[in-house]
């Protein structure tokens, strides 16, 4: 069995690293020469992943037609905004029996469409036999061996199943959820609410704010989640709270940095030119902001982030303005439905 894996950041080089320990033939596939000579001659990613050995039988290409040709399992693991290009390029050179399985958290800025989307779009053959794998996942802990859980959602139970075969270790235990918008959803939105726990960080407030924006930031990812057709107790599990609670408090969490950064006064360009890293969550603030336009939801938290972000609003502003907003129901549902003794 042949195992690709497309994308040579911190995350795509934990996976392949961890499924190199269970299968002989796995290639990790590096846009950048460079790098693959550096991993070649190193066995370790000294800029995503330093201080994590590679195994000696992990192979590594720039060229993507070697990577995926003849590959039973394809590993997207890249950006989010080069998924699109990446799965259009490998289209013509994957087999009709090969599993792809979605390992980017975002959504596209330009379509607002979830990763699964796009592979499908641009690989239809395919489009059954897609997998999304999401959960708090930190790529620094994932290479370390430290015990970790995952979900993996697809639309067919045996693909997803297929999936959890793969990738389970003693210490990575993969559950599966067919509800793959969710799980998606889950796992690029909560790197939204990320950005808000950095900012508020930043702007030196307490665990009160911290836990604020965590709790009504799961609130407004499962109503846009729900209005998608995701299933509401999806956003209770791994890729919903599990990951909102790693990404919106963990050292590793490159959105919480970025936050900080944020109230700190530095500018978009900044950060990522600094951080050298894809920050999802700033893409992916500006898909979920119209997202919620286009389906009329209501996520305030989401839409001060993006004011923040791309309209050079003050952080300060924008708590001031979110603490001040017209009173409502912690659960709008449950009171409509209720009835109080006055």
């Amino acid at each position: 069995m042949k195992i690709a894996v497309l994308g040579a950041g911190s995350w795509g080089t934990a996976i392949a690293r961890m499924l190199a320990q269970k299968y002989p033939n796995v290639c990790l596939w590096a846009r950048n020469p460079k790098l693959v000579n550096e991993l070649n001659n190193k066995r370790e990613n000294c800029d995503y992943l330093p201080g994590v050995l590679l195994p000696d039988s992990l192979c590594y290409t720039s060229e993507l037609a070697v990577a995926v040709r003849d590959a039973d399992f394809i590993v997207l693991a890249t950006p989010s905004q080069a998924v699109r290009t990446t799965a259009k390029y490998i289209g013509s050179y994957i087999k009709e029996t090969a599993i792809i399985v979605s390992a980017a958290k975002g959504l596209e800025t330009s379509s607002m469409k979830r990763m699964s989307q796009i592979i499908a779009e641009e690989i239809p053959m395919l489009a059954d036999r897609i997998a999304a794998l999401s959960g708090p996942n930190h790529a620094e802990e994932v290479g370390r061996e430290f015990p970790t859980t995952t979900v993996v959602a697809a639309r067919a139970r045996e693909i997803a199943e297929s999936v959890q075969d793969l990738f389970i270790l003693p210490y990575f235990r993969v559950y599966t959820n067919p509800d793959i918008a969710g799980v998606e959803l889950g796992g690029a939105l909560k790197n939204i609410i990320a950005l808000g726990a950095g900012i508020a960080e930043g702007l030196s407030f307490g665990d009160n704010s911290k836990a604020a924006l965590m709790t009504r930031g799961l609130a407004e990812i499962a109503r846009l989640g729900v209005a998608m057709e995701a299933n509401p107790l999806t956003f209770a599990g791994l890729s919903g709270v599990g990951d909102l609670i790693v990404t919106c408090t963990s050292r590793h969490s490159r959105n919480r940095r970025a936050g900080i950064l944020i109230a700190q006064g530095k500018s978009v360009s900044e950060i990522e030119h600094e951080t050298k890293m894809v920050v999802e969550g700033i893409r992916s603030t500006k898909a979920a902001y119209y997202l919620a336009k286009q389906h009329n939801v209501e996520m305030p938290i989401t839409e001060q982030i993006y004011l923040v972000l791309y309209e050079n609003k003050p952080p300060k502003d924008a708590v001031f303005d979110l603490m001040m907003r017209t009173r409502t129901h912690e659960v709008e549902d449950v009171v409509i439905s209720s009835t109080w003794n006055n």
